[in-house]
């Protein structure tokens, strides 16, 4: 049997035993109080065996310079540094992707060095060295995807000059329209959004634009100037919406912006008659309808477009990849349509730059004149619930609406919280009494929730209790109150999405959110009502967790970029790519074949992009 030596070892991150195996002699060469580096394994026994050792006078690089490791799955601080002493040879060896130009232009270490000092010595400068080529691939790969489908497929060029023509879908149609049929004036982001869509759309690369804008800053408009330039072309354009409700909220607006204008438009949802689809369908199929709002049922195999150019495609996180590319085939004659990506939800820069770099990016911030503000307060305790209820009712006497949103449909054991059902009998028979209440949530069938929305949207209903079904898309101007239950509930963003169905109008609007005082997203809620302001506040509470999953495509994971803290290291990746996409776009010049390998292994080829037949 071989002797063995125990010792307890110690660092900052606390004590073990190691055992070291026939060398009995270690006992007086290590007297107590000497600085090992220690190699080994971790055994069933709960010690570490030691394979190999030596004394140090500064373990590695001096004792402040030693990396520190949270422990994790029974491995102590000093095991990890162990198990990363012996990898060094590994990580010395590492190829060095980025050219030396670049690398002297940021001032950036060379990979090894980076790789070394992220694990002792400037351990923050070799990992932002690490976090640079992690984000620099990530935009590589965008821009090389928006470059090979802008090279890869075709779209219509919807070139005929933007000028006022006379009646009728033919030319001319997007000007007269914009200049004599809008019943209002367009905002100048409004208008400088249309102009970019319009010279976008002149051009045979596919449009592949996203337009994010402020609650209530007119997204609508933008999207029907576009669909309206593929009308006046003998086209079509289609507008895709993640839920019926939003859908029949699109197809009520652009009827209600388009007075007297005869533009063939319909509506398609999984809810339309067997007679009604049929008929759209042959419209469709034949080139007579030229405009059609819908939801998934515009994907769906049996939906033929005689010449779809167009598609607006809304809220668009809410759909996958595949569901949004299935669309493109739907153009024909070997080519795709030229595609606008909407959400009513401002994305800070970081977050677009991930997951969104392959797009061009419009923001609408300017609000329509007329727009009215909205008093924020957060609320709790039954004081303050009185005067909320006694606040609605003012505003009902004096012929205004209001909403009261509730996190779930039925009320639950399992999950405290105020249901819609359940407040919606409540509040009819006591503090609202003697009021119209009417109820929508997603359960209800599509009949009766567009029955509720006309409803209320009419003034037939003095207060809509609903769930987040309305958090988008719906636009009663006469609403004034938007009180909401369980606000800690909800994101920043969704609340701001709520908030902002009201003050539509001509008075003056309200939102009281029930919730803790002290939360931060709600008092952010309070004190800001701008939405951009907001996503960034958002963005720094829910931290680089929430960044993945933002987009169906998937926004990347990182080992060692850590945002939004390295914004602005994502800003120069994002410059470096494009400098060296526009230098050398296959990445095929000498100095770039070890970035090509890289970028391949960590992010894959490009995918290719089919011409439709």
């Amino acid at each position: 049997m071989r002797p063995i030596v125990e010792a307890v070892v110690a660092d900052e991150s606390g004590a073990m035993k190691a055992a070291f195996f026939n060398q009995p002699w270690l006992v007086s060469k290590y007297p107590a109080g000497t600085r090992l580096v220690l190699h080994g394994t971790f055994d069933a026994r709960n010690r570490f065996r030691v394979t190999s050792h030596a004394p140090t006078t500064d373990g590695v690089g001096g004792a402040g310079d030693v990396a520190h490791y949270p422990a994790t799955d029974g491995l102590s601080s000093t095991q990890l540094l162990a198990l990363i002493q012996q990898h060094l040879p590994l990580a010395r060896a590492a190829p060095e992707p980025l050219p030396g130009r670049l690398r002297a232009r940021h001032r950036l270490p060379d990979r090894p060095a980076a790789l070394l000092a992220a694990h002792g010595g400037d351990a923050e400068g070799g990992r932002r060295r690490l976090a640079f080529d992690e984000l620099l691939f990530v935009q590589l790969d965008l821009l090389r995807r928006r470059a090979h489908r802008r090279e890869a497929v075709r779209a219509a060029a919807l070139d005929l000059p933007f000028e006022a023509g006379g009646q009728g879908a033919g030319p001319g149609l997007t000007r007269r329209w914009l200049e004599t049929l809008l019943p209002f004036e367009p905002t100048g982001d409004q208008q400088r959004a249309i102009d970019l869509l319009i010279g976008d759309l002149a051009l045979e690369h596919p449009m592949q634009r996203l337009l994010m804008g402020e609650v209530g800053s007119g997204k609508t408009v933008v999207a029907l100037a576009a669909m309206l330039r593929a009308v006046e072309h003998g086209r079509q354009a289609a507008l895709m919406a993640p839920t019926e409700t939003l859908a029949e909220q699109h197809f009520a607006t652009l009827q209600a912006l388009m007075p007297g204008e005869a533009v063939p438009a319909a509506l398609l949802t999984g809810s339309t008659p067997a007679a009604r689809r049929a008929d759209i369908l042959g419209k469709l199929a034949s080139g007579e309808l030229g405009l059609i709002v819908g939801t998934h049922a515009l994907i769906e195999d049996d939906v033929r477009f005689a010449s779809l150019a167009v598609v607006v495609v809304d809220e668009q996180h809410r759909f996958g990849v595949r569901q949004r590319s299935r669309l493109d085939a739907k153009a024909g004659a070997g080519l795709v349509p030229h595609v606008l990506h909407m959400t009513a939800t401002p994305i800070p820069r970081t977050l677009a730059l991930l997951g969104y770099g392959d797009l061009d990016v419009t923001e609408l911030r300017e609000l329509p004149k007329g727009r009215q503000p909205i008093d924020t307060h957060v609320a709790s305790g039954e004081r303050e619930r009185a005067r909320a209820y006694e606040r609605i009712r003012e505003e009902l006497r004096a012929g205004r609406q209001a909403f009261v949103v509730c996190p779930l449909v039925s009320e639950s054991e399992a999950l405290q919280a105020r249901a819609a059902t359940a407040e919606f009998e409540r509040l009819s028979q006591t503090e609202l009494a003697g009021f119209r209440v009417a109820l929508l949530h997603g359960q209800m069938r599509p009949a009766e929730k567009a029955a509720a929305m006309r409803s209320f949207a009419a003034g037939e209903a003095d207060v809509l209790v609903a769930t987040t079904v309305i958090e988008v898309g719906v636009d009663v101007p006469n609403a004034t109150v938007m009180l909401v239950e369980d606000a800690e509930r909800y994101g920043i963003s969704q609340l701001h999405q709520l908030r902002g169905r009201v003050g539509r109008g001509a008075h003056r609007s309200l939102c009281l959110l029930f919730g803790p005082k002290e939360s931060e997203r709600l008092r952010a809620l309070a004190e800001h009502t701008d939405g951009f302001r907001l996503a960034e506040i958002d963005l720094r509470l829910r931290g680089e967790g929430e960044l993945t999953g933002t987009r169906q495509s998937g926004a990347p994971a990182f080992r060692y970029a850590r945002l939004p803290e390295d914004a602005e290291l994502l800003e120069r990746a994002r410059a470096s790519a494009r400098d060296i996409l526009d230098a050398d776009p296959d990445l095929s010049a000498p100095d770039h074949l070890l970035l090509r390998g890289a970028l391949v292994a960590t992010r894959g080829e490009i995918e290719r992009v089919a011409i439709p037949a």
